[in-house]
């Protein structure tokens, strides 16, 4: 199923939630898991139309080191926009901010 973020990073953050309880998607059957992405591709879309935003993050917290807080299966959907965040280069790299500029590494 899809449903809003409780508490999302941008309007129109959806999560993509399997009703199978597992904590990890890669414990889904394949057929479940190949329906979470179908349904990840079916809200992308319905979310250009609604809210018309510049791109996306598309991403699992997998694990508690990753940041799972919730220990059940999802898969967030981030609409983003030019204008969010002062420079959005590096992405979900700035989970561990040391490693996200890497374009100014020499």
């Amino acid at each position: 199923m899809a449903i809003r973020d409780a508490y999302p990073v941008s309007d129109g953050h959806t999560l993509i939630v399997p009703s199978r309880h597992v904590i990890s998607i890669y414990d889904l059957p394949v057929a479940e898991y190949e329906g979470i992405w179908d349904l990840v591709s079916q809200v992308r879309q319905r979310l250009v139309t609604d809210f018309h935003p510049d791109g996306f993050n598309i991403g699992v917290n997998d694990g508690v080191a990753a940041g799972q807080t919730v220990m059940h299966a999802h898969v967030h959907v981030i609409p983003r926009w030019n204008s969010d965040v002062p420079d959005p280069r590096g992405g979900i790299r700035w989970v561990i901010p040391d490693k996200a500029p890497y374009w100014k590494k020499p």
